[in-house]
């Protein structure tokens, strides 16, 4: 018998190993098992799911979800027929929270386990570009090799130097919720996504809230009539906003903090929040081993398949920076592990990617804004939908809010679509699968000619489209 060839590609402890379990990371890991790889995924955390499940998506909309049903029963007049309203601390509705991950964490630790992901935890660094150490809690070390590599390790709060987040009374979007005290008065610094939503669970709570803005306006990405509308409501429940402030310093103190402003303004309260900006988690990766390097922000460039400058290293979700949103990481991991599975990729993410906001009323959006459809002179129409006119929302007491449709002139096409409210989030998908539509179908005359069922915030449609077509008019 003749000698066995010895195969000459290189033998490697897995096919693939993926750094990170949050969301882009489960989605790599998860179409790469499922392609008939062996894939392990490496996480730091004692538990899978990320920032999304630990710190981020899932305890702060847990919260705010509390607090929004603490607010609904409170302006319930039938439960205060003696004027007593219910109280809740921070603390107390954490627990809710807990709750809800460790729910999440069943759930995405199933998935590992039945698609035979090994889940290795520790803290990941490159060795080369096919190697990484891997250290665990007790200080031991380890290597693991694979043919390719998904960084998928997310983000955190961002956190200047010059801030002394030790103080026990300055917090950032992570650290806020082991938040234990019971604040009277909060400075929230910075009103992106996570300081509004912030602000709003603050605020819903009864407590105090200055939030300080470094724009000119909040969320200006956003359609204009939304962001004044968020704007308003947060005026009229009692929350100050500063708009255009940066920070000078932040003193902290036994009792508080105090907060002095560039424009020379001070401001003292029980505790304050950074929330103002975020930084990709890859300066522990040993990135200058590989020559692979991050911008001054942490964030890693890929290309359309999601490979970084080295051929077998892939980089998704937060890490990557835009559009920085748990729905977008997962699929961006999936279509990267179609990309290292296939050689190439024949999907890609959606152009108009939903953007959803938790604030108190929601905040949810697709497709142009107002502003976008001006500029670019495509001549378009509005139809609106007060909430306050749907019988759901008057039976469910949450009058507060309206829908927008922006569409064609001419071909009725659908533009844009913009939702203030209560349930915006779940709203806006039903404008969106009619925006999706090919060869004709996404018009804003299917809302008029369609039945909805009654009650239901879904009528806000009809109503937004009928309104939209009455201001249409022929020369």
């Amino acid at each position: 018998m003749g000698q066995k060839k010895h195969s000459s590609k290189p033998s490697f402890d897995y096919d693939a190993i993926v750094i990170g379990t949050g969301p882009g990371g489960e989605g790599a890991a998860m179409y790469l098992a499922k392609s008939g790889l062996k894939v392990a995924a490496i996480e730091r955390y004692q538990s899978v799911g990320g920032g999304c499940t630990h710190w981020g998506t899932i305890p702060s909309k847990a919260l705010r979800h509390s607090v929004s049903r603490l607010i609904e029963f409170n302006e319930n007049p039938l439960f205060h027929l003696d004027e007593q309203h219910t109280k809740l601390t921070f603390s107390q509705i954490l627990k809710h929270a807990a709750g809800v991950i460790r729910k999440q964490v069943r759930l995405r630790s199933g998935f590992y386990d039945r698609n035979q992901v090994k889940i290795i935890q520790g803290e990941a660094r490159f060795v080369d570009k096919h190697r990484l150490s891997v250290t665990s809690d007790d200080g031991s070390c380890f290597e693991l090799s694979a043919q390719t590599i998904v960084i998928a390790c997310g983000s955190r709060p961002y956190r200047p130097a010059e801030v002394d987040f030790n103080h026990s009374r300055i917090y950032d979007s992570d650290t806020i919720l082991s938040l234990q005290h019971d604040p009277k008065h909060i400075i929230i610094y910075g009103a992106g996504v996570i300081g509004c939503e912030y602000a709003s669970i603050f605020r819903g709570l009864g407590v105090r809230v200055d939030l300080v803005n470094t724009r000119d306006r909040l969320l200006s990405f956003m359609d204009a009539e939304m962001s004044d509308a968020l704007s308003y409501h947060f005026w009229n429940s009692g929350m100050t906003i500063r708009h255009g402030e940066e920070f000078d310093r932040i003193e902290g103190k036994n009792d508080g903090v105090v907060l002095h402003l560039k424009s020379g303004k001070k401001m003292k309260a029980d505790c304050f929040l950074f929330a103002n900006g975020r930084t990709g988690n890859t300066d522990s990766l040993n990135l200058d081993t590989i020559g692979l390097a991050a911008d001054g922000r942490g964030l890693l460039k890929v290309n359309q398949q999601y490979q970084t400058s080295i051929d077998n290293i892939y980089a998704v979700g937060d890490v990557i920076g835009y559009p920085s949103l748990a729905s977008a990481a997962y699929d961006q991991g999936r279509l990267a592990g179609e990309a290292i599975v296939k050689g190439n990729l024949d999907g890609h993410l959606i152009a108009d990617i939903p953007a959803g906001i938790y604030t108190i009323p929601e905040i949810s959006s697709v497709g142009k804004t107002e502003q976008e459809l001006t500029a670019a002179r495509i001549p378009y129409e509005v139809g609106r939908a007060q909430f306050k006119h749907l019988a759901r929302a008057q039976i469910a007491n949450t009058n507060a809010g309206s829908l927008k449709l922006l569409f064609h002139r001419e071909t009725l096409e659908i533009l844009g679509i913009h939702c203030f409210g209560e349930r915006a989030a779940e709203i806006i998908h039903i404008g969106q699968a009619i925006m999706m539509q090919k060869n004709g179908g996404n018009t804003v005359e299917y809302f008029v000619h369609t039945t909805f069922n009654y009650p239901t915030m879904a009528e806000a449609y009809r109503v937004a489209a009928l309104n939209g077509l009455n201001r249409l008019f022929k020369d």
